[in-house]
Protein backbone atom coordinates (compact mmCIF):
# COMPACT_ATOMS: atom_id res chain seq x y z
CA UNK A 1 0.00 0.00 0.00
CA UNK A 2 3.26 2.50 0.79
CA UNK A 3 4.29 2.25 -3.01
CA UNK A 4 1.03 2.10 -4.27
CA UNK A 5 -0.07 5.66 -2.53
CA UNK A 6 3.31 6.65 -3.50
CA UNK A 7 3.13 6.00 -7.21
CA UNK A 8 -0.27 7.46 -7.23
CA UNK A 9 0.74 10.65 -6.21
CA UNK A 10 4.31 10.59 -8.28
CA UNK A 11 3.22 8.67 -10.98
CA UNK A 12 -0.38 8.18 -11.91
CA UNK A 13 -1.65 11.40 -11.24
CA UNK A 14 0.79 13.96 -12.88
CA UNK A 15 0.24 11.21 -15.70
CA UNK A 16 -2.92 11.80 -16.18
CA UNK A 17 -2.81 15.35 -15.71
CA UNK A 18 -0.80 15.80 -18.39
CA UNK A 19 -2.66 13.40 -20.64
CA UNK A 20 -6.10 14.92 -19.62
CA UNK A 21 -4.89 18.69 -20.34
CA UNK A 22 -2.93 17.54 -23.77
CA UNK A 23 -6.33 16.10 -25.21
CA UNK A 24 -8.38 17.91 -27.14
CA UNK A 25 -12.06 19.28 -25.07
CA UNK A 26 -14.22 16.95 -26.98
CA UNK A 27 -12.14 13.68 -25.90
CA UNK A 28 -11.55 14.24 -22.37
CA UNK A 29 -14.49 12.11 -20.69
CA UNK A 30 -13.14 9.28 -23.08
CA UNK A 31 -9.51 9.80 -21.61
CA UNK A 32 -11.01 10.43 -18.26
CA UNK A 33 -13.54 7.16 -18.88
CA UNK A 34 -9.96 5.11 -19.80
CA UNK A 35 -8.34 6.10 -17.24
CA UNK A 36 -10.96 5.76 -14.35
CA UNK A 37 -11.34 2.14 -15.39
CA UNK A 38 -7.10 1.47 -15.39
CA UNK A 39 -7.44 3.47 -11.87
CA UNK A 40 -10.17 0.44 -10.80
CA UNK A 41 -8.54 -2.02 -11.95
CA UNK A 42 -5.48 -1.57 -10.50
CA UNK A 43 -5.97 -4.03 -7.24
CA UNK A 44 -8.48 -6.38 -9.17
CA UNK A 45 -8.81 -6.28 -12.93
CA UNK A 46 -12.35 -8.59 -12.52
CA UNK A 47 -14.19 -6.02 -11.37
CA UNK A 48 -14.27 -3.55 -13.87
CA UNK A 49 -16.80 -6.02 -15.17
CA UNK A 50 -19.12 -5.43 -12.58
CA UNK A 51 -18.42 -1.64 -12.90
CA UNK A 52 -19.20 -1.82 -17.54
CA UNK A 53 -21.83 -4.11 -16.42
CA UNK A 54 -23.90 -1.42 -13.34
CA UNK A 55 -22.68 1.29 -16.37
CA UNK A 56 -24.09 -0.96 -19.31
CA UNK A 57 -27.46 -1.36 -16.83
CA UNK A 58 -28.50 1.87 -15.91
CA UNK A 59 -27.29 3.56 -18.94
CA UNK A 60 -29.90 1.17 -20.94
CA UNK A 61 -32.35 1.42 -18.17
CA UNK A 62 -32.01 5.64 -18.89
CA UNK A 63 -32.26 5.48 -22.83
CA UNK A 64 -35.66 2.94 -22.54
CA UNK A 65 -37.60 5.16 -19.66
CA UNK A 66 -36.81 8.01 -22.05
CA UNK A 67 -38.42 6.50 -24.80
CA UNK A 68 -40.78 4.90 -23.52
CA UNK A 69 -42.17 7.57 -21.05
CA UNK A 70 -45.53 8.44 -22.47
CA UNK A 71 -46.36 4.54 -21.41
CA UNK A 72 -46.17 5.44 -18.31
CA UNK A 73 -46.70 1.43 -17.29
CA UNK A 74 -44.25 0.17 -19.31
CA UNK A 75 -41.43 2.91 -18.03
CA UNK A 76 -42.41 1.88 -14.14
CA UNK A 77 -41.54 -1.88 -15.22
CA UNK A 78 -38.23 -0.37 -17.20
CA UNK A 79 -37.26 1.32 -13.84
CA UNK A 80 -38.49 -1.22 -10.92
CA UNK A 81 -36.20 -3.96 -12.80
CA UNK A 82 -33.55 -1.80 -12.88
CA UNK A 83 -33.63 -0.87 -8.89
CA UNK A 84 -34.40 -4.63 -8.33
CA UNK A 85 -31.20 -5.35 -10.20
CA UNK A 86 -28.90 -2.78 -9.18
CA UNK A 87 -29.96 -3.72 -5.67
CA UNK A 88 -30.04 -7.83 -6.37
CA UNK A 89 -26.41 -6.82 -7.54
CA UNK A 90 -25.20 -5.06 -4.53
CA UNK A 91 -27.30 -7.91 -2.19
CA UNK A 92 -25.80 -10.31 -3.70
CA UNK A 93 -21.96 -8.98 -3.53
CA UNK A 94 -22.64 -7.25 0.26
CA UNK A 95 -24.78 -9.35 1.93
CA UNK A 96 -25.59 -12.77 0.88
CA UNK A 97 -22.89 -13.96 3.36
CA UNK A 98 -24.39 -12.18 6.44
CA UNK A 99 -28.17 -13.02 5.34
CA UNK A 100 -26.71 -17.28 4.77
CA UNK A 101 -25.45 -16.96 8.45
CA UNK A 102 -28.92 -15.16 9.91
CA UNK A 103 -30.54 -18.24 8.44
CA UNK A 104 -28.44 -20.50 10.10
CA UNK A 105 -28.56 -18.85 13.44
CA UNK A 106 -32.34 -18.41 13.17
CA UNK A 107 -32.75 -21.83 11.36
CA UNK A 108 -30.07 -24.14 11.77
CA UNK A 109 -31.94 -27.04 10.59
CA UNK A 110 -31.35 -25.23 7.05
CA UNK A 111 -27.96 -25.42 7.05
CA UNK A 112 -27.41 -23.75 4.21
CA UNK A 113 -23.83 -22.93 2.54
CA UNK A 114 -22.13 -19.63 2.98
CA UNK A 115 -20.73 -18.25 0.63
CA UNK A 116 -16.85 -16.26 0.70
CA UNK A 117 -17.41 -13.59 -1.82
CA UNK A 118 -15.03 -10.68 -2.07
CA UNK A 119 -16.80 -7.02 -1.68
CA UNK A 120 -15.95 -5.30 -4.65
CA UNK A 121 -14.39 -2.17 -3.91
CA UNK A 122 -16.56 1.10 -4.00
CA UNK A 123 -19.71 -0.55 -5.06
CA UNK A 124 -21.91 0.96 -2.26
CA UNK A 125 -20.99 4.10 -3.46
CA UNK A 126 -21.14 3.72 -7.38
CA UNK A 127 -24.56 1.82 -6.81
CA UNK A 128 -26.28 4.45 -5.33
CA UNK A 129 -24.71 7.21 -7.71
CA UNK A 130 -26.24 4.73 -10.40
CA UNK A 131 -29.22 4.64 -9.11
CA UNK A 132 -29.96 8.33 -8.41
CA UNK A 133 -29.32 8.53 -12.22
CA UNK A 134 -32.10 6.29 -12.97
CA UNK A 135 -34.22 7.36 -10.48
CA UNK A 136 -34.61 10.96 -11.09
CA UNK A 137 -35.02 10.23 -15.04
CA UNK A 138 -38.01 8.28 -14.44
CA UNK A 139 -39.04 10.83 -12.07
CA UNK A 140 -37.97 13.51 -15.46
CA UNK A 141 -35.80 15.63 -13.41
CA UNK A 142 -32.77 15.10 -15.44
CA UNK A 143 -32.45 14.41 -19.30
CA UNK A 144 -31.82 11.34 -20.61
CA UNK A 145 -27.93 10.71 -21.00
CA UNK A 146 -27.36 9.15 -24.48
CA UNK A 147 -23.63 9.29 -25.07
CA UNK A 148 -22.54 6.42 -22.88
CA UNK A 149 -18.76 7.57 -22.39
CA UNK A 150 -19.88 10.86 -20.58
CA UNK A 151 -22.23 8.14 -18.47
CA UNK A 152 -19.66 5.82 -17.87
CA UNK A 153 -17.25 8.57 -16.71
CA UNK A 154 -19.93 9.84 -14.01
CA UNK A 155 -20.07 6.83 -12.70
CA UNK A 156 -16.29 5.56 -12.41
CA UNK A 157 -14.84 9.27 -11.61
CA UNK A 158 -11.82 7.79 -10.01
CA UNK A 159 -11.14 10.45 -7.60
CA UNK A 160 -14.55 9.78 -5.71
CA UNK A 161 -14.71 6.22 -7.18
CA UNK A 162 -13.30 4.39 -4.03
CA UNK A 163 -15.22 6.09 -0.86
CA UNK A 164 -17.51 8.61 -2.10
CA UNK A 165 -18.99 11.22 -2.05
CA UNK A 166 -22.11 10.27 -3.16
CA UNK A 167 -22.28 12.22 -6.32
CA UNK A 168 -26.01 11.95 -7.61
CA UNK A 169 -26.32 13.22 -11.48
CA UNK A 170 -28.36 16.01 -10.74
CA UNK A 171 -25.51 17.56 -9.77
CA UNK A 172 -22.64 17.06 -12.46
CA UNK A 173 -24.70 16.75 -15.40
CA UNK A 174 -23.87 20.12 -16.64
CA UNK A 175 -20.04 20.06 -15.54
CA UNK A 176 -20.02 16.65 -17.68
CA UNK A 177 -20.67 17.65 -20.88
CA UNK A 178 -19.51 21.57 -20.26
CA UNK A 179 -17.35 21.89 -17.59
CA UNK A 180 -14.38 25.04 -17.85
CA UNK A 181 -10.77 24.31 -16.14
CA UNK A 182 -9.41 26.90 -14.87
CA UNK A 183 -5.98 27.73 -13.41
CA UNK A 184 -7.65 28.90 -9.98
CA UNK A 185 -9.75 25.81 -10.03
CA UNK A 186 -6.60 23.81 -10.56
CA UNK A 187 -4.61 26.07 -7.93
CA UNK A 188 -7.17 25.88 -5.51
CA UNK A 189 -7.81 21.59 -6.23
CA UNK A 190 -3.93 21.37 -5.23
CA UNK A 191 -4.62 23.24 -1.89
CA UNK A 192 -7.54 20.96 -1.05
CA UNK A 193 -5.95 17.42 -2.34
CA UNK A 194 -3.16 18.37 0.26
CA UNK A 195 -5.08 19.20 2.91
CA UNK A 196 -7.05 16.01 2.70
CA UNK A 197 -3.87 14.15 2.19
CA UNK A 198 -2.39 15.97 5.46
CA UNK A 199 -5.98 15.20 7.65
CA UNK A 200 -5.86 11.24 6.54
CA UNK A 201 -2.01 10.88 6.48
CA UNK A 202 -0.75 12.88 9.56
CA UNK A 203 -4.18 12.79 11.74
CA UNK A 204 -5.99 9.23 11.24
CA UNK A 205 -2.82 6.89 10.43
CA UNK A 206 -1.80 8.62 13.71
CA UNK A 207 -5.17 8.28 16.01
CA UNK A 208 -5.57 4.97 14.28
CA UNK A 209 -2.11 3.73 15.66
CA UNK A 210 -3.11 5.06 19.40
CA UNK A 211 -6.67 3.51 19.38
CA UNK A 212 -4.86 0.34 17.99
CA UNK A 213 -2.66 0.12 20.93
CA UNK A 214 -5.14 1.02 23.35
CA UNK A 215 -7.36 -2.27 22.20
CA UNK A 216 -4.65 -4.34 22.67
CA UNK A 217 -3.53 -2.99 25.88
CA UNK A 218 -6.65 -5.01 27.16
CA UNK A 219 -7.54 -4.14 30.66
CA UNK A 220 -4.04 -1.78 31.23
CA UNK A 221 -6.24 0.65 29.70
CA UNK A 222 -9.03 0.92 32.35
CA UNK A 223 -11.79 3.48 32.26
CA UNK A 224 -9.81 6.50 31.50
CA UNK A 225 -7.33 4.86 28.34
CA UNK A 226 -10.55 3.78 27.18
CA UNK A 227 -12.16 6.75 26.77
CA UNK A 228 -9.19 8.22 25.26
CA UNK A 229 -9.25 5.42 22.85
CA UNK A 230 -12.78 5.87 21.68
CA UNK A 231 -11.95 9.67 21.28
CA UNK A 232 -9.18 8.56 19.09
CA UNK A 233 -11.41 6.88 16.81
CA UNK A 234 -13.52 9.34 16.71
CA UNK A 235 -11.07 11.51 15.13
CA UNK A 236 -9.29 8.88 13.17
CA UNK A 237 -12.72 8.11 11.41
CA UNK A 238 -13.08 11.42 10.79
CA UNK A 239 -10.35 12.67 9.58
CA UNK A 240 -9.98 9.18 7.16
CA UNK A 241 -13.39 9.70 5.59
CA UNK A 242 -12.84 13.57 5.59
CA UNK A 243 -9.37 13.87 4.40
CA UNK A 244 -10.65 11.44 1.65
CA UNK A 245 -13.97 13.49 0.40
CA UNK A 246 -11.52 16.53 0.42
CA UNK A 247 -9.05 14.74 -1.55
CA UNK A 248 -11.75 13.85 -4.04
CA UNK A 249 -12.94 17.42 -3.95
CA UNK A 250 -9.60 18.52 -4.88
CA UNK A 251 -8.80 15.58 -7.75
CA UNK A 252 -12.06 16.61 -8.81
CA UNK A 253 -11.37 20.48 -9.37
CA UNK A 254 -8.23 19.84 -11.12
CA UNK A 255 -10.59 18.34 -13.84
CA UNK A 256 -12.95 21.05 -13.53
CA UNK A 257 -15.30 19.44 -11.43
CA UNK A 258 -17.00 20.81 -8.22
CA UNK A 259 -18.30 18.09 -6.52
CA UNK A 260 -20.34 19.26 -2.97
CA UNK A 261 -19.21 18.86 0.57
CA UNK A 262 -19.31 16.03 2.56
CA UNK A 263 -18.19 17.15 5.90
CA UNK A 264 -19.09 20.42 7.69
CA UNK A 265 -17.49 20.24 11.13
CA UNK A 266 -19.54 17.64 12.43
CA UNK A 267 -17.98 17.60 15.84
CA UNK A 268 -19.03 21.16 16.78
CA UNK A 269 -22.83 20.05 16.40
CA UNK A 270 -25.05 20.73 19.32
CA UNK A 271 -27.31 17.67 18.70
CA UNK A 272 -27.72 14.50 17.21
CA UNK A 273 -29.66 16.25 14.07
CA UNK A 274 -27.59 18.69 13.70
CA UNK A 275 -24.60 16.19 13.53
CA UNK A 276 -26.06 14.38 10.71
CA UNK A 277 -26.50 16.86 8.43
CA UNK A 278 -22.94 17.69 9.03
CA UNK A 279 -21.77 13.99 8.86
CA UNK A 280 -21.00 12.24 5.57
CA UNK A 281 -23.85 15.04 3.70
CA UNK A 282 -23.81 12.69 0.61
CA UNK A 283 -25.27 9.72 1.92
CA UNK A 284 -27.60 12.03 3.79
CA UNK A 285 -28.91 13.62 0.94
CA UNK A 286 -29.06 10.38 -0.93
CA UNK A 287 -31.95 8.76 1.66
CA UNK A 288 -33.65 11.85 2.01
CA UNK A 289 -34.51 12.05 -1.61
CA UNK A 290 -34.89 8.98 -2.50
CA UNK A 291 -36.01 7.16 0.55
CA UNK A 292 -37.33 9.55 3.15
CA UNK A 293 -39.72 12.23 1.08
CA UNK A 294 -40.97 9.11 -1.32
CA UNK A 295 -41.94 7.73 2.22
CA UNK A 296 -43.81 10.40 2.96
CA UNK A 297 -41.16 12.22 4.78
CA UNK A 298 -42.75 14.77 7.39
CA UNK A 299 -45.65 15.26 5.51
CA UNK A 300 -47.98 12.73 6.67
CA UNK A 301 -48.10 13.26 10.66
CA UNK A 302 -45.65 12.41 13.49
CA UNK A 303 -46.53 8.76 13.60
CA UNK A 304 -45.57 8.29 9.88
CA UNK A 305 -42.50 10.69 10.09
CA UNK A 306 -41.04 7.98 13.11
CA UNK A 307 -41.71 5.37 11.00
CA UNK A 308 -40.24 6.83 8.03
CA UNK A 309 -37.05 7.89 10.17
CA UNK A 310 -36.72 3.89 11.53
CA UNK A 311 -36.62 2.60 7.90
CA UNK A 312 -34.36 5.45 7.08
CA UNK A 313 -31.69 4.50 9.68
CA UNK A 314 -32.01 1.00 9.46
CA UNK A 315 -31.01 1.04 5.68
CA UNK A 316 -28.60 3.16 6.89
CA UNK A 317 -27.11 1.13 9.39
CA UNK A 318 -27.38 -1.88 6.60
CA UNK A 319 -25.55 0.16 3.56
CA UNK A 320 -22.56 0.53 5.83
CA UNK A 321 -21.84 -3.44 6.41
CA UNK A 322 -23.12 -6.60 6.65
CA UNK A 323 -23.24 -6.99 10.32
CA UNK A 324 -25.61 -6.42 13.11
CA UNK A 325 -23.66 -3.44 14.70
CA UNK A 326 -24.12 -1.41 11.54
CA UNK A 327 -27.90 -2.25 11.79
CA UNK A 328 -28.03 -1.36 15.74
CA UNK A 329 -25.38 1.29 14.94
CA UNK A 330 -28.28 2.46 12.26
CA UNK A 331 -30.84 2.27 14.74
CA UNK A 332 -29.43 3.61 17.85
CA UNK A 333 -28.91 6.96 15.89
CA UNK A 334 -32.60 6.43 14.61
CA UNK A 335 -33.86 6.39 18.04
CA UNK A 336 -32.58 8.84 19.17
CA UNK A 337 -33.12 11.57 16.03
CA UNK A 338 -37.04 10.37 17.03
CA UNK A 339 -36.20 11.63 20.33
CA UNK A 340 -35.12 14.52 19.50
CA UNK A 341 -37.97 15.08 16.82
CA UNK A 342 -40.56 14.35 19.96
CA UNK A 343 -39.33 16.56 22.83
CA UNK A 344 -35.28 16.62 23.19
CA UNK A 345 -34.49 19.40 20.70
CA UNK A 346 -36.37 22.14 22.47
CA UNK A 347 -34.32 20.94 25.88
CA UNK A 348 -31.38 21.26 23.74
CA UNK A 349 -32.39 24.73 22.44
CA UNK A 350 -32.74 25.81 25.86
CA UNK A 351 -29.57 24.49 27.56
CA UNK A 352 -26.43 26.28 27.35
CA UNK A 353 -24.25 25.48 24.03
CA UNK A 354 -21.20 23.88 26.18
CA UNK A 355 -24.20 21.45 27.34
CA UNK A 356 -25.66 20.33 24.22
CA UNK A 357 -22.19 20.01 22.69
CA UNK A 358 -21.40 17.81 25.48
CA UNK A 359 -24.68 15.42 24.94
CA UNK A 360 -24.01 15.13 21.33
CA UNK A 361 -20.51 14.22 21.82
CA UNK A 362 -21.19 11.68 24.40
CA UNK A 363 -23.86 10.00 21.70
CA UNK A 364 -21.72 10.38 19.15
CA UNK A 365 -18.67 8.52 20.76
CA UNK A 366 -20.56 5.43 21.96
CA UNK A 367 -22.05 5.35 18.61
CA UNK A 368 -18.42 4.90 17.16
CA UNK A 369 -18.30 1.69 19.73
CA UNK A 370 -21.33 0.60 18.07
CA UNK A 371 -19.49 0.92 14.88
CA UNK A 372 -16.66 -0.29 15.66
CA UNK A 373 -17.30 -3.22 16.98
CA UNK A 374 -18.61 -5.99 14.60
CA UNK A 375 -18.16 -8.77 17.46
CA UNK A 376 -21.09 -7.89 20.00
CA UNK A 377 -19.07 -9.57 22.89
CA UNK A 378 -16.11 -7.49 22.24
CA UNK A 379 -18.25 -4.39 22.03
CA UNK A 380 -19.75 -5.04 25.70
CA UNK A 381 -16.27 -5.54 26.61
CA UNK A 382 -15.02 -2.60 25.98
CA UNK A 383 -18.15 -0.49 27.05
CA UNK A 384 -17.87 -2.57 30.12
CA UNK A 385 -13.83 -1.61 30.46
CA UNK A 386 -15.54 2.49 29.70
CA UNK A 387 -17.58 2.48 33.16
CA UNK A 388 -14.28 0.74 35.23
CA UNK A 389 -14.82 -2.90 35.05
CA UNK A 390 -11.05 -3.25 34.74
CA UNK A 391 -10.69 -0.05 37.21
CA UNK A 392 -10.33 3.78 36.25
CA UNK A 393 -6.39 4.66 35.51
CA UNK A 394 -4.24 3.08 33.29
CA UNK A 395 -1.11 1.25 33.79
CA UNK A 396 2.35 0.14 32.28
CA UNK A 397 3.10 0.88 28.50
CA UNK A 398 -0.24 2.44 27.76
CA UNK A 399 -0.10 5.13 29.77
CA UNK A 400 3.02 6.34 28.16
CA UNK A 401 2.01 5.85 24.82
CA UNK A 402 -1.38 8.27 25.78
CA UNK A 403 0.93 10.83 27.31
CA UNK A 404 3.20 10.94 24.51
CA UNK A 405 -0.01 11.42 21.86
CA UNK A 406 -1.55 14.19 24.00
CA UNK A 407 -0.36 17.19 21.85
CA UNK A 408 -1.50 15.74 18.56
CA UNK A 409 -4.73 15.02 20.06
CA UNK A 410 -5.04 18.41 21.01
CA UNK A 411 -3.95 19.35 17.17
CA UNK A 412 -6.64 16.86 16.39
CA UNK A 413 -9.30 18.57 18.51
CA UNK A 414 -8.49 21.97 17.03
CA UNK A 415 -8.73 20.86 13.32
CA UNK A 416 -11.87 19.38 13.64
CA UNK A 417 -13.41 22.79 14.44
CA UNK A 418 -14.01 25.85 12.12
CA UNK A 419 -10.97 27.86 13.49
CA UNK A 420 -8.16 27.65 11.40
CA UNK A 421 -10.67 27.83 8.45
CA UNK A 422 -11.49 31.47 10.07
CA UNK A 423 -7.95 32.54 11.12
CA UNK A 424 -7.38 31.59 7.25
CA UNK A 425 -10.18 34.03 6.04
CA UNK A 426 -9.33 36.50 7.92
CA UNK A 427 -5.73 37.33 6.39
CA UNK A 428 -7.59 36.03 3.27
CA UNK A 429 -6.25 39.57 1.73
CA UNK A 430 -3.29 39.97 2.94
CA UNK A 431 -0.03 39.94 0.72
CA UNK A 432 1.76 37.41 2.86
CA UNK A 433 -1.21 34.59 2.64
CA UNK A 434 0.65 33.83 -0.87
CA UNK A 435 4.08 32.30 0.75
CA UNK A 436 2.03 30.81 3.55
CA UNK A 437 -0.10 29.01 0.86
CA UNK A 438 3.24 28.13 -1.16
CA UNK A 439 5.32 27.17 2.36
CA UNK A 440 2.60 24.95 2.96
CA UNK A 441 1.58 23.26 0.10
CA UNK A 442 4.93 22.46 0.44
CA UNK A 443 5.41 21.33 3.62
CA UNK A 444 2.55 19.34 3.86
CA UNK A 445 3.69 17.40 0.53
CA UNK A 446 6.87 16.49 1.94
CA UNK A 447 5.89 15.59 5.64
CA UNK A 448 2.82 13.30 3.94
CA UNK A 449 5.73 11.54 1.76
CA UNK A 450 7.53 11.49 4.74
CA UNK A 451 5.39 9.57 6.50
CA UNK A 452 3.91 7.12 3.78
CA UNK A 453 7.77 6.34 3.52
CA UNK A 454 8.34 5.62 6.96
CA UNK A 455 5.45 4.09 8.87
CA UNK A 456 2.71 1.38 7.87
CA UNK A 457 -0.03 2.77 5.98
CA UNK A 458 -3.68 2.46 6.61
CA UNK A 459 -6.11 2.03 4.07
CA UNK A 460 -9.08 4.35 3.82
CA UNK A 461 -11.55 3.03 6.20
CA UNK A 462 -14.54 3.46 3.88
CA UNK A 463 -12.81 1.48 1.20
CA UNK A 464 -15.01 -1.46 2.79
CA UNK A 465 -18.64 0.05 3.01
Amino acid sequence: MVFSSLIFLFVFLPFVLTLYYITPRRFRNLTLFIVDLVFYAWGEPWLVILMLFSILLNYTSGILIGINREKKGLARFIFILSVILNLGLLGFFKYAGFIGETLNMVMPFLNIPILEIALPIGISFYTFQTMSYTIDVYKNTVKVQKNIITFGTYVSLFPQLIAGPIVRYEDVAEQLMHRKETLQGFTDGVKLFLIGLSKKVLLANEMGNLWDAVRESGTQSGALGSWVGIIAYTFQIYFDFCGYSEMAMGLGKMFGFDFLKNFDYPYISKSITEFWRRWHISLGTWFREYVYIPLGGNRKGLYRQIINIAVVWFLTGLWHGASWNFILWGLYFGVLLMIEKLFMLKVLKKAPAIISHIYSIIIILFGWVLFYFENLNEMGIFLARMFGSDGFMMSGDISVKIISYIPLLIVSAITSTPLISKLYHKIKSKPILYVIDNAGCVLALLLCTAALVSSDYNPFLYYKF
